[in-house]
């Protein structure tokens, strides 16, 4: 079972590294992050899809069933997200592209999956958490890549931001606490299982005042810009260089 799981996690690792050696060939011109930022894209694609698939089609609702055995389908993408996130640890440390809080969230997932394959149990919430925290992560990489090919300021940066901010908040904050107690008052699950929920959580809120914090300085910005552009229209029709119709 062991050797398995192994083989698994093993394969995932060398699927995800021969997607981003791939990218690299076919995005010569662009950055290691470019080819980087489209594996964690499709990742999040692809877990967001398959998590969504188990807790809300194939079960058990993880709000209800917290601690329960882990089903095969748990499993198998549980091991293809783990392959992932060792991917995606060691390339961020080898690049120095992130800091200690991401490094944090990498290290608390990779130890969450690993606890739930080897206990054989609490892959539903695990699964739940994995929905939470990369259901806004395909935004995440549309913001970057908007920024990098400069339309980032823009209608679309905006609404990209603004989903961002709302699904992070609705999601992995209010839902996420939802779960969260649910995790707690449950008897089933593992009492170290209920302090990693509690690691991420604490994880997810330090993001969480970074993200209020560039939206409120955002929010900030786009109403100093409507004013001015309000007082320089009011400017040139009292100049009379506007025609009023």
């Amino acid at each position: 079972m062991a050797l398995a799981l192994c083989l698994q996690v093993l394969g995932s690792l060398c699927g995800w590294l021969l997607l981003y050696t791939s990218f690299c060939c076919l995005n010569k011109h662009r950055s290691y992050e470019w080819s980087c930022r489209l594996v964690t894209f499709t990742h999040g694609v692809l877990s967001i899809g398959l998590s969504a698939y188990i807790g809300f089609i194939n079960g058990p609702w993880p709000f209800t069933h917290p601690g329960s055995p882990n089903t095969p389908l748990q499993v198998h993408v549980l091991c293809l997200t783990l392959g992932y996130f060792i991917f995606d640890l060691g390339w961020c440390i080898y690049f120095r592209s992130e800091g200690a809080l991401m490094l944090a969230h990498h290290t608390l997932s990779i130890l969450g999956i690993i606890m739930a394959l080897v206990l054989g149990e609490s892959g539903t919430e695990v699964n739940a958490v994995l929905f939470g925290s990369e259901i806004t992560n395909p935004l995440l990489q549309m913001r970057w890549f908007l920024r990098e090919t400069g339309h980032y300021h823009s209608f679309t940066g905006d609404v990209v931001d603004f989903l961002f901010v709302a699904l992070f908040t609705g999601v992995r904050i209010g839902v996420g606490a939802h779960l969260l107690f649910c995790e707690m008052v449950s008897p089933t699950p593992k009492w170290f299982v209920k302090v990693g929920g509690v690691a991420m959580y604490a994880v997810s809120w330090c993001f969480m005042f970074s993200i209020w914090r560039f939206a409120w300085k955002k929010s900030i910005k786009k109403y100093h810009a409507w004013r001015s552009r309000r007082s320089e229209e009011r400017q040139l029709k009292h100049n009379g260089h506007l025609k009023t119709h």
